[in-house]
């Protein structure tokens, strides 16, 4: 039942008062039993964090994948500085010459732009060399490791329409506190609802008003891949005929072990345009399903980087101070 758990909670939430016991109903099981399962993988630090995943972008942020090229014996330094920055998010070290890559998000009220702040990082980090892959179209991004080893290989994949949201000074202040990990208790959003003197009806309105609007895509636990036992995580990336993009991009967002798919720029340096994250819990696993792809969509050359080290991987505290601060530092 450990394993229906935890993938039950990386789908989405029920916004209600007492999530875990709409769960239990679902699964059949205990309240009390689903709560002490959550308490137990997290203190096994098996789920990473739980809070609500919000849209970079939708906040007003500017964000990009960006790949550096770096000198083994400057890595050390560089992983310093680029962690340190608040809108690094996620930052691997990968079997490429490009060695370090990380995704970047810059605040709305940044005093520079988003190339000026990676080509001061490349300075910083004596980088020999990066390249800056913004998103020209997102597949997918959904993070649902099958621990059950019971889903379908392959899931539907739909593309929202969104309704449009002008964010007040009230939704700020939500916004900075679902952003926040989650106690597993009986109802874990009662210090939110108590500290902005909402009522809970006003509560989950606006969180459903946030996904109506892209701002939030979730409410959802996110796993550590390695501790859940995904240990052979690959990020692919595939030469393809933009004329296409579309329907390939839905091809191969359509496979449930690819969480991420994006469309991203080439480069004389860098002939790859389709990014697709696939996880494994080993090497054969995901090799397998990158030749499934393989079959299924039409490409030139495709690429496996695997990440050999992981240096960050937390999520990015929107409209947190920590974004001036760092710029007055280091700008």
């Amino acid at each position: 039942m450990k394993n229906e758990i935890l993938y039950r909670i990386q789908k989405s939430f029920p916004l209600v008062r007492r999530p875990f016991f709409r769960i239990a109903q679902e699964l059949k099981i205990s309240e009390e039993e689903v709560l002490q399962t959550l308490q137990l993988q997290k203190s096994n630090n098996i789920i990473r964090q739980t809070s609500a995943i919000l849209d970079t972008k939708k906040l007003g942020f500017k964000s990009s994948l960006v790949a550096f090229e770096v000198k083994k014996e400057n890595i050390d330094k560089a992983v310093e500085i680029l962690n340190s920055h608040p809108g690094i998010s996620h930052n691997y070290e990968r079997n490429h010459s490009y060695n370090i890559w990380f995704t970047l998000a810059i605040a709305p009220n940044s005093k520079s732009t988003l190339e000026e702040t990676v080509k001061q990082l490349s300075i910083l980090c004596d980088a020999l060399d990066y390249i800056i892959l913004p998103t020209l179209k997102l597949f997918k991004i959904s993070v649902k490791l099958d621990t059950t080893n019971k889903q379908n290989k392959k899931e539907r994949v739909e593309n929202k329409e969104f309704k449009t949201m002008k964010l007040e000074e009230k939704h700020f202040n939500l916004i900075k506190e679902i952003q926040n990990d989650i106690e597993f208790v009986q109802e874990p959003f009662k210090k939110i609802v108590e500290k902005l003197n909402l009522s809970y009806d006003d509560f989950f309105t606006t969180l459903k008003e946030f996904q109506e609007c892209g701002i939030m895509r979730r409410f959802a636990s996110i796993l550590n891949h390695r501790q859940a036992g995904f240990n052979a995580n690959a990020m692919v990336v595939w030469d393809i005929d933009e004329k296409e993009a579309d329907t390939i991009g839905k091809i191969a967002a359509s496979f449930s072990n690819v969480s991420h798919c994006y469309l991203r720029p080439k480069y004389q340096n860098w002939n790859y345009n389709l990014f697709t994250m696939i996880h494994g819990k080993t090497k054969e696993e995901t090799n397998e399903v990158i030749k499934n792809i393989e079959k299924e969509i039409e490409y030139k050359s495709n690429l496996p980087l695997y990440s050999s080290r992981e240096f960050k991987k937390v999520r990015i505290k929107y409209f947190s101070d920590d974004f001036k601060n760092w710029e007055d530092n280091y700008l």
